[in-house]
């Protein structure tokens, strides 16, 4: 069967068992901010599990697109060197909300196996949960007893397994449950019983889930409204099963691939070796070789994927991900298959073709045009991480050398550090380069420097750049005009700062973080609040940073190995034009912003401070008390119609004194400005406002006083959030922003979470106190605008006032059963020597009802000795007090509590007057309360 067919079969199966067949939800999941990527089939039906949302079906199947590169699941690191671990993959599921659950689930799982797909059942092994105690969770002997009872597998087939293997969960919270994984024995003779989830000649293929409860962020586990299965089935690992192959890389899931890998790169036919395990040295060529292939083809697979569905190489959580495994699949084309260009980009096409039948918005998507926007984003980033690679490998093997020679194998913190600060290497990309040679990497050096970089940035700040003021003298000028109008730009080198020192001539060392002068740049040199800009100056010169420093501006960054570069040489300056875009988003938004807050706070507003970079926009200002929710709202609506209303941008530059005239302008109270300054004017045409600067209708336009790069219109700033509002120092107020598809990107998720909190009302209050702390923990690390945050917590606010109305309710009543009962204990106690016993069993309650039942006890009578006990949901919960006499005859509640806790499988302790436990069978509670007795009756003799 080609995998083609064997999705088509599954699928057909589950249609005949009356199953809904649903399509794959996005692998980016931007509906739930809790989550990296869709990482199981379940993902898309968290809210039904949560009892948060319905489907009109019962019933489902579907194949999954999943990638699990990130968090709590977390395959990159296997992947290339197995034969079935991948970052991307398709899961086969089924499931059942509320309808069927273990029974059917198992009868269908091996039908389907057996039946239809005719596996061998003496190859097959099965897995049910154990069991914890600590958790207060019982074994599945359910599933153990069904797997027995309708399925004909072998007895001794029939394997227990642990919380590792056989509890499932999504993530740190969410719904979860016992589960029972299917595994196949690969070994020749079948008898790989004995290494079921210790060896991968038995692995899992398939997972049926039971899920029966949620996870709250505090760890507890609560029963779920209703009890569902979800299983996942790994179509790689089935594919090989079924076309008897030993490596899933064997299928044609992958040759068709393997195919155009070899083709783009002409390297050597795949062979399908593994890595052996070594000290030093070089890996076999042919070995690296498979390593390459099988990496690459995963990650182009993982990389087409996620961009398709939304997301983007970048510096942030999801999109560090995906730039951490392009990278680590260009480091691996670039060193074993002789790759120096982008190829990735150049394999998305030939993916597309073999995958598009299955997953049709691999081309559809982007308006038809998803081929080249993928390649595309997949170009860029190759090129950018090119120009430092060879560099970095070159560091990579010196430093490997030396770890051989000098350090006992291991890589030193130092170089690693350099790797990643210089080069962009990953650390996660140096540890896997140094298995490859047998070595290891001083992981707390590297954290500890890395820790010390991000203090020195935390601390910096200045306007300098850290160089020493005194070469300042004999720095010459920069022309940096160009910055305004181009993002590239041909100029000439006039010297560089190597150590402090500027050398006016000479050829420029590589291997070392310099900073270039130029005659003239388009670079953009941090000042007022802008970063600097990034981006190349050819030939060779990798600028990580620019800095104005007086009237210079330093190019800060490192020269390629390789590269001859001289004073006086013609260079070519480039502009990072991604990085540079949102700035410009960001820093035209800052100037509507200070108009606004005018406009909405008053004249007496006044900037103490700003910070523009590609992600967002920071602004302080003059203000003595948090802003409110109106006044928020209104800020960000005219900074949007500002935006909307698409205005020209007019720069100028002009008279400080004449600028000043203008009514409208806005300038930072106590900075000092030159006598010619650049007027930036959003709206307003600069001669305009200077030849009438008393008119009252300027008000309505943002003017500044700014040399920083700006958009041309307004209109591409595009969109305009809030996200953040706090203050910093006495007097002072923070802002912060985000524009352009972040900011549609952050209302979109605060949209989501509105509506799943408008979905919580039906919840009963035991389910919704869970559901509203995971509600609150998810919401307080997503990046939401202030509106909607506001709305989120008015929304839960009222659910919250709810939920306490109904747990005091709950507790009233169960209260008055509670005094009701321990009246009637009271009313038939024993004495013993002057103290009076009460033992035995009340009402489910909460702990202060206990507590208080106690108490009253001890208010009735003179001297008391008590033990109370509650079964609730099959868990027995102790509570037992002492009055100050009888503690004093050597009775102590801790000890009575230590004595019986363990008759009903569980323990406690406490104080001598008050002590609580509890246990797992209420089967022997009858037992403990007459041991409890005896025990108390026996120290009063």
């Amino acid at each position: 069967m080609t995998a083609s067919e064997i999705r088509q079969q599954f699928l057909d199966f589950f249609k005949s068992k009356e199953h809904a067949i649903v399509p794959s939800s996005a692998v980016v999941p931007h509906d739930d901010p809790t989550l990296l990527f869709t990482n199981a089939g379940m993902n898309q039906f968290k809210d039904v599990f949560l009892g948060t949302g319905d489907r009109p079906y019962a019933r489902a199947a579907d194949t999954q697109k999943c990638i699990r590169a990130g968090g709590k699941h977390n395959d990159l690191d296997d992947v290339g060197h197995d034969t079935y671990h991948h970052t991307f993959f398709e899961m086969l599921g089924n499931w059942s909300f509320g309808n069927y659950f273990k029974r059917e689930a198992i009868a269908w799982a091996w039908e389907l196996l057996t039946e239809v797909w005719g596996i061998d059942k003496s190859r097959l092994h099965v897995t049910y949960f154990e069991g914890d105690p600590n958790e207060g969770l019982e074994a599945d002997e359910e599933a153990a007893r069904l797997w027995a009872e309708v399925t004909d597998i072998a007895q001794d087939h029939i394997h227990p397994g642990d919380k590792k293997d056989n509890f499932w969960e999504m993530g740190e919270t969410g719904p979860c449950g016992p589960c029972s994984e299917i595994h196949i024995d690969l070994t020749e003779d079948k008898s790989g019983g004995s290494l079921v989830n210790k060896s991968d000649k038995v692995i899992e293929i398939w997972n049926l889930v039971f899920i029966q409860f949620n996870r709250s962020n505090d760890g507890k586990l609560s029963p779920l409204p209703a009890k569902h299965v979800d299983t996942g089935m790994g179509f790689e690992r089935i594919c090989a099963v079924l076309q008897n192959k030993k490596s899933n890389y064997d299928t044609d899931v992958w040759t068709p691939i393997f195919g155009a890998i070899s083709e783009r790169t002409g390297a050597a036919e795949y062979k399908g070796t593994l890595p052996q395990h070594q000290v030093g040295g070089s890996a076999d060529p042919q070995m690296m070789i498979d390593v390459s292939y099988r990496v690459i083809a995963d990650h182009l697979r993982c990389l087409t994927f996620a961009i398709t569905d939304g997301a983007v190489p970048s510096n942030e959580r999801r999109g560090y991900v995906l730039r951490r495994i392009l990278r680590r699949a260009v480091r691996y084309g670039r060193q074993y298959l002789d790759m120096h260009e982008p190829f990735m980009c150049d394999l998305v096409e030939p993916l597309v073709k073999h995958m598009e039948g299955a997953f049709p918005e691999l081309r559809s998507a982007n308006n038809g045009k998803n081929i080249e926007h993928v390649s595309g984003i997949l170009r860029d980033e190759e090129q950018s991480f090119g120009r430092t690679l060879d560099r970095g490998i070159h560091l990579f093997n010196d430093a490997a050398d030396l770890a051989v020679e000098q350090h006992e194998g291991r890589i030193s913190g130092a170089d690693a550090f350099r790797l990643h600060d210089t080069f962009g290497f990953p650390i996660d990309l140096t540890e896997l380069m140094a298995e490859e040679r047998g070595l290891t990497v001083d992981i707390a050096e590297y954290e500890r420097l890395m820790e010390q970089a991000r203090e020195q940035a935390r601390s910096a700040g200045g306007e300098e750049g850290g160089f020493d003021m005194n070469i300042a003298q004999v720095l010459p000028p920069t022309d940096d005009l160009p910055k305004y109008t181009a993002e590239r730009h041909s100029s000439s080198l006039l010297g560089y700062i190597e150590d402090g020192k500027y050398t006016d001539h000479g050829q420029v060392p590589t291997h070392k973080q310099i900073a270039l002068v130029l005659e003239s740049t388009c670079f953009y040199g941090e000042q007022g609040g802008q970063v600097g800009d990034r981006g190349r100056i050819d030939p060779g010169f990798e600028v990580t940073d620019t800095k104005r420093f007086g009237e210079t501006i330093l190019h800060i960054g490192q020269l390629g190995e390789g590269v001859c570069l001289k004073t006086g040489d013609s260079v070519t300056a480039h502009v990072d034009g991604t990085r540079r875009w949102p700035t410009m988003q960001n820093h035209t938004a800052t100037h509507l912003l200070n108009w606004a807050l005018r406009e909405v706070l008053g004249d007496g507003v006044e900037q103490k401070g700003s910070l523009v970079d590609a992600e967002k926009t920071r602004f302080d200002f003059s203000h003595n008390k948090p802003l409110t929710a109106e006044e928020v709202d209104r800020i960000q609506a005219l900074v949007n119609e500002q935006i909307e209303a698409k205005q020209e941008i007019h720069t100028a530059d002009t008279d400080q004194a004449e600028a000043r005239e203008i009514n409208t302008l806005r300038a930072v109270f106590g900075e000092k400005y030159p006598d010619r300054v650049r007027v930036v004017a959003v709206g307003a045409d600069v001669g305009d406002l200077l030849g009438n600067s008393k008119d009252t209708k300027w008000m309505g336009h943002a003017v500044e006083f700014c040399g920083g790069t700006h958009l041309s219109n307004s209109g591409d700033v595009e969109r305009f959030v809030l996200v953040q509002e706090e203050g910093v120092a006495k007097g002072v107020r923070r802002l912060v922003g985000i524009t352009g598809p972040n900011a549609r990107e952050a209302e979109e998720t605060g949209e989501a979470y509105i509506e799943q909190a408008r979905n919580l009302g039906h919840l009963d209050p035991a389910t919704l106190g869970e559901v509203l702390a995971l509600l609150q923990k998810d919401l307080a690390e997503a990046t939401v605008p202030l509106h909607d945050r506001h709305v989120i917590r008015e929304q839960v606010a009222d659910l919250q006032k709810r939920l306490k109305k109904a747990q005091k309710e709950e507790a009233a009543q169960s209260g008055g059963a509670v005094k009701e009962k321990v009246a009637d204990l009271l009313g038939s106690a024993s004495t013993a020597s002057g103290v009076t016993i009460v033992v035995g069993e009340i009402p489910p309650a909460d702990k202060e009802a206990g507590r208080s039942a106690v108490d009253w006890i001890r208010s009735k009578t003179e001297s008391s000795a008590v033990l109370l006990a509650t079964v609730d949901e099959g868990k027995v919960s102790l509570i037992a007090g002492m009055s100050k006499d009888a503690v004093e005859r050597g009775l102590r509640a801790g000890d009575l509590i230590k004595e019986v806790a363990p008759l009903v499988g569980g323990r406690g302790g406490g104080r001598p007057d008050m002590a609580q436990g509890g246990g797992t069978d209420p089967s022997k509670l009858a037992e403990a309360l007459a041991e409890a007795k005896c025990w108390i009756e026996s120290k009063l003799g």
